[in-house]
This record gives structure tokens, C-alpha cells and sequence, in this order.
């Protein structure tokens, strides 16, 4: 028996998506309909954010994806309270029974024992290191992030195997954990991106209501910079129509604060995604609406998407074209393409534990 919830009801506050539409494996599905109530009859709708402990047997993921560089990965949380509409992670909240729209801001999910997985697995004889970014999926800042420190804990372990890692995020939160970032960054081991998708607050409040302000990741730039921490600035994703007039300007306040290097990726829409952002093109931005998506769809061949890889990230056409012209010329203007040395990999080592037989000749 499908659930239905009125087609005008209340958007929730400081949330992304305006629906929780069913994910494509649940076997009851929801819809809407006309009960003749408007927004404006009904109160303010206050949506809770659950946080449930999940049981992992491994804690480092691997792809062989050509697009996204990098083969390992760390995702201490499924779901992100961030709720940016965009978010390529949502569709796999469907693998979990739950809904890529609102459930995936709000119920979310975190790795209690990463830490201790992640030192079993890289004290495996066997274990050779390479790079690991964390946060490849959602975001290992999130505001919960700041009582449970999961992220904080997986960061204590790589520091004291001296192994590599980079970390993304668009929270101000990854200040907190400079006393282990700064003495990493000294050794090579360490790089940070912030994503700064817009230097509009109200475009930001919309679209990423749960993220820092753009002003704060500028200044997590700064702080991360001034304490040798190499930061990438993000301008990801861009929008046509939406965002993109903004690249340039956003990567000269990052230069500014002491970014250097520079990325972008194109808006990517696929599967439930695609839904969500147009419900809420149309809630919130209804007089950009039809050309945002004509000209995403320029990019992608017709369509609202195209999952090929090596143009998935940036698509094709003349949009895609001149969209990596300005940014290529932006980049080499402000001295963000300079190349960064890869992080080093040559010190790792399995420290000793506690009564072992080294640590008397140490």
C-alpha cells in the first residue's frame, strides 16, 4: 500500500530537498496528491535528524573508476545533514531502503569502530599504502561530526602510521583537527579541499542549508593555509545558469586566502537526483528553472545526464567547452595551476603496540 503526503504541503526548514520520494528498491511508494490545504494552512514543518551506529567489516573502499582520482577511500558517514541538493551520494540512501530526498539529510548513519578497522587493516603484513582520501562520498565534517569525531579518531590512526591521505569538505569543522593536519602537512602526508560552490549566501542558504557559509570556508582556506596544510578550492559543482558566472570570482578568493590548486566539476544528475533538483529549481529559483536545465542538458548530449565515464565530470559540447576554458584560464591567471607534489608514502610504518618485544630495543 503506497503512503501519500499532500502535494502542497509545508517544505521543511533547513532542509535540500523539498520531498521524500520513494528510492527506486522500496516496495511501497509514495505520492502526492491534492487534499485542497496549502503551505500557508499548515505549520512549519521541523524535521529531526536521526543518527544510527552502523557495523562495518571494512572501513577502506576501493573503485577503479578513471574519473575521480583516487582508488581508496574513507567514508565515516552514510547520509549528510548538509543537505545540499545536488549531492551525488543521495541515490545511495535507496540502497538502504530509505529515501535519497529528505531521509538522506536526516537519517543518518556512522562507522563507530572505523578507527579500529582502519588499524587492523593497515597493520596487515600485506598492506601496502598509497593515498586514501576521505570523504570521497559524503562529507566527514558534518555537523554531527563535532560530538561523535569519527573523522577525528580515523585522522589519529593515519598520523600515527605516518600514512597519506586528502580530505574534502565545505565545514569550517576541519579547523578543530589542525593540531593533527599541520604536523602531517610538514611531513608531506596531508592535503585538504574545501568546496566553494558560491560566494552567495542566499544562493548557499538554498542550496546547501547546512554547510558553512561561504565566507567561513574562505576562511578555513586561510587558517588551513597559514598552517602549511596544501588546500585545493573546489568550485563543484557548477551550474549553468546557476552558479557558473561565479568561477572566476570564487577562485580568486580562494587564491587570495592561499589555495594552491583549483578543481570544478559540472553539475551530475543521476538517477534520483535529477527529480529532487528540479523540484527544487522550481521551489526556489522558478525564473532560471527551464534554462538551468536547457543548458545542463547541452552539456549532457539531451539528457538530464550522461554516466559516461571521462565526460561524466565535466560534460561535452560548446557549454562544457567554454565552461573549461574560463576555468583553465582563471587557474593559470591566479596561479592555481602550478603542480603539487604527491603526498609521501615512503614513511609509513605499523608502529609498535604496546608490550611488544621491539619496544625495548626502540
Amino acid at each position: 500500500m503506497a503512503s501519500f503526503t499532500p502535494q502542497n504541503a509545508p517544505l521543511p526548514r533547513g532542509r535540500g530537498a523539498r520531498t521524500n520520494a520513494s528510492g527506486r528498491y522500496e516496495s511501497q511508494a509514495r505520492e502526492a496528491f491534492d487534499d485542497g490545504w496549502t503551505a500557508e494552512d499548515a505549520e512549519p514543518v521541523q524535521l529531526k535528524t536521526t543518527l544510527t551506529p552502523e557495523k562495518a567489516r571494512v572501513i577502506i573502499s576501493t573503485n577503479d573508476s578513471p574519473d575521480v582520482g583516487f582508488n581508496r577511500s574513507i567514508n565515516p558517514y552514510r547520509g549528510c545533514e548538509h543537505g545540499c541538493i545536488y549531492c551525488y551520494a543521495r541515490p545511495a540512501h535507496a540502497y538502504m531502503g530509505l529515501s535519497p530526498g529528505l531521509d538522506f539529510e536526516s537519517q543518518l548513519f556512522f562507522k563507530p569502530q572505523a578507527a579500529a578497522l582502519l588499524e587492523a587493516e593497515l597493520s596487515k603484513p600485506r598492506y601496502r599504502p598509497e593515498f586514501i582520501q576521505i570523504g570521497g562520498n559524503t562529507d566527514p565534517y558534518q555537523p554531527r561530526e563535532k560530538t561523535v569525531r569519527v573523522t577525528r579518531q580515523i585522522i589519529e590512526v593515519l598520523s600515527r602510521f605516518n600514512h597519506p591521505f586528502s580530505i574534502i569538505t565545505k565545514s569550517a569543522l576541519i579547523l578543530r583537527d589542525l593540531d593533527l593536519l599541520a604536523p602531517m602537512a610538514a611531513r608531506n602526508l596531508v592535503r585538504a579541499a574545501v568546496s566553494v560552490t558560491t560566494l552567495d549566501r542566499k544562493l548557499a542558504r538554498s542550496m546547501e542549508p547546512r554547510a558553512a557559509t561561504p565566507e567561513r570556508r574562505i576562511a578555513a582556506i586561510k587558517a588551513l593555509s597559514a598552517a602549511g596544510v596544501p588546500t585545493i578550492v573546489m568550485f563543484a559543482p557548477a551550474i549553468p545558469g546557476l552558479n557558473d558566472h561565479e568561477m572566476e570570482a570564487v577562485l580568486e578568493r580562494a587564491a587570495e586566502a592561499g589555495a594552491v590548486g583549483a578543481g570544478y566539476v559540472a553539475l551530475r544528475l543521476p538517477l534520483e537526483i535529477k527529480d529532487l533538483f528540479q523540484e527544487w529549481l522550481a521551489t526556489d529559483h522558478p525564473d532560471r528553472a527551464s534554462r538551468v536545465m536547457s543548458l545542463v542538458r547541452q552539456m549532457r548530449g539531451g539528457k538530464d545526464y550522461d554516466a559516461q565515464w571521462r565526460t561524466r565530470m565535466k560534460g561535452e559540447g560548446p557549454v562544457a567547452d567554454m565552461l573549461s576554458q574560463r576555468f583553465r584560464m582563471a587557474k593559470a591567471r591566479l596561479g592555481l595551476d602550478r603542480p603539487i607534489p604527491p603526498l609521501d608514502v615512503s614513511l609509513f610504518k605499523v608502529p609498535p603496540k604496546a608490550g611488544d618485544q621491539r619496544d625495548l630495543f626502540g
